[in-house]
């Protein structure tokens, strides 16, 4: 590729703090072969490289990319016929779903995120039928899709080895049930199963055939407490430091997930994940919507880094996480915007103005979200949860050149006063349609609404025709199941929580 200098107004490098942001007025970033070479000014970078390639973004700021460090699908469970139901509930509607070939959701997920300044994205794929081969298929399909347009991922298929649709196992679970639809159930369920050692080597299979790629990644998600036994946790924590890959995990998402944790280990989740020696900076949490003082406490010492997900928090009536109390702690927090974002699409720049919004505790103190802290989640947070690392994050030498050009002229208009830091400015106020370019790995994929590698209207036409065919009589038979099975699983969660005061360690309306 070369040389390529891009200049813009103010560029944002990263952060040195929660309250302040690194910028450069009137900002260039020098790059060679997708690499930042140096940053600085105009002048500066064409004394470096007189030769190079110059593009100028006058009414710009320039960010490093976002990274949505928690994501699964592109068609939303909403547009599959999921209403928001809290989450052990949601696994069950979800049970209907419309077949899709994979590369086109990737794509689809991949529009939305690009156009609203993601460049990397931490692809949590799981949930396949088929065996082996239908989910290394899949998963093939989900890496060549985000390698097709152009976006960075860093990708884990999640292990599953038990409970796969309440907090009990199967055959436990479809004992409940009356026999016929025990059996459906069963059936459905097993076709989900696959043997521990075969996730390890699907991991293995994709980590060669990932090799050579630059915007590719292959890293290990033992899916949820509840779901992976302590000996495939504690296999997938060997596996993880030999190959040297970060570990991503659902965690206390939800109270019900806190109740299991206490009935399956007499402690908390946390508590029994340090003593399994799991926890430290390679392994991000997802969600911890329900970690207790104690909890948050491990994972600061242990280095562990947490994803917050804030849309999904709410629509499934998970809780609010602590996120105060984790940036007091000095906890590495990304942020994810999991299967959709609360306008039902992947925005990271609304995500911001959700998250600033809703951490705002009563009281005179500044112990809330500051635009800088926030912004610093959705870069360089996140990237630390990811396979890629300290190799994004930030427009600092050495790390790709994935950036985001966001026209604050237009997001500004008709004024804003300039006493408010322009950052701050920024995360209040732009919205994707502001989004002029984004560059990933030195390259242009995204510029003046259209893509630059790959057609939306003929990738989303062709998703819309294939949706358009009536259900398959598999998909039919799986709706009858899922509606057929939903009551059960809510009979299941009745009294599931002990009668003793379970009252959340954080409140977010407390006294002041």
């Amino acid at each position: 590729m070369g040389d390529l200098i891009v200049q813009a107004r103010q560029l944002v490098t990263g952060v040195a703090d929660r309250h302040t942001p690194i910028v450069i007025d009137d900002g260039a970033v020098l790059s060679r072969d997708g690499v930042v070479v140096a940053t600085g000014t105009l002048d500066e970078m064409l004394k470096l490289s007189p030769a190079a390639t110059v593009k100028k973004y006058p009414r710009h700021a320039m960010l490093p990319g976002f990274v949505n460090a928690h994501h699964h699908v592109g068609i939303t469970p909403l547009q599959h016929g999921s209403p928001d139901h809290p989450l052990e509930l949601w696994f069950a509607s979800r049970i209907p779903a419309r077949r899709i070939d994979l590369y086109l959701d990737t794509l689809y997920s991949a529009f939305e995120m690009i156009a609203s300044g993601i460049t990397t994205v931490q692809h949590i794929h799981g949930w396949m039928p088929g065996g082996y081969a239908a989910i290394h298929g899949a998963a093939t399909k989900v890496l060549t899709g985000y390698r097709s347009i152009g976006m960075r991922a860093s990708y884990c298929y999640a292990v599953r080895e038990q409970n796969r649709l309440v907090y009990e196992a199967d055959e436990d679970f479809c004992a409940r049930l009356p026999s016929e639809l025990g059996a459906k159930l069963g059936a459905y369920l097993k076709s989900q199963a696959m043997p521990f050692s075969e996730f390890m080597t699907l991991f293995d299979q994709l980590v060669a055939e990932n090799d050579g790629q630059k915007l590719t990644k292959i890293q290990l998600a033992p899916a949820n407490l509840h779901w992976v036994s302590d000996d495939g946790l504690l296999a997938m924590q060997e596996k993880s430091a030999a190959a040297k890959v970060p570990m991503h995990m659902h965690l206390l998402e939800t109270a019900f997930q806190k109740e299991y944790a206490y009935r399956r280990t007499g402690k908390t989740a946390v508590r029994h994940l340090y003593d399994l020696g799991l926890l430290g900076p390679h392994m991000t949490l997802g969600h911890g919507v329900w970690l207790n003082a104690e909890d948050i406490d491990i994972a600061a010492d242990t280095g562990t880094c947490i994803c917050h997900n804030c849309s999904s928090n709410f629509r499934l009536r998970s809780g609010l996480a602590p996120l105060n109390v984790w940036e007091k702690k000095g906890i590495n927090v990304g942020m994810g915007l999991d299967e959709a974002g609360i306008n039902e699409d992947r925005d990271m720049l609304q995500e911001l103005k959700l998250a600033l919004r809703v951490h705002r505790t009563p009281g005179l103190d500044d112990d809330v979200p500051t635009p800088t802290q926030i912004f610093r989640m959705a870069s360089e947070g996140g990237a630390k949860t990811t396979a890629f690392g300290s190799s994004i994050g930030r427009l600092d030498p050495g790390r790709f050149f994935d950036a985001v050009l966001i026209d604050i002229d237009k997001a500004f208009y008709p004024y804003q006063d300039p006493d408010i830091p322009m950052l701050d400015a920024l995360v209040q106020r732009a919205h994707a349609r502001h989004v002029d370019a984004v560059y990933v790995d030195g390259e242009v994929v995204y510029a003046d609404g259209k893509f630059t590698k790959i057609d939306r209207d003929a990738v989303l036409a062709e998703i819309h025709d294939l949706l358009a065919k009536p259900r398959t009589p598999e998909e039919i038979e799986r709706r009858e199941l899922g509606h057929a099975v939903f009551p059960h699983v809510k009979a299941f969660y009745e009294g599931y929580i002990r009668d003793e005061p379970r009252k959340p360690f954080y409140e977010a309306s407390s006294s002041v």
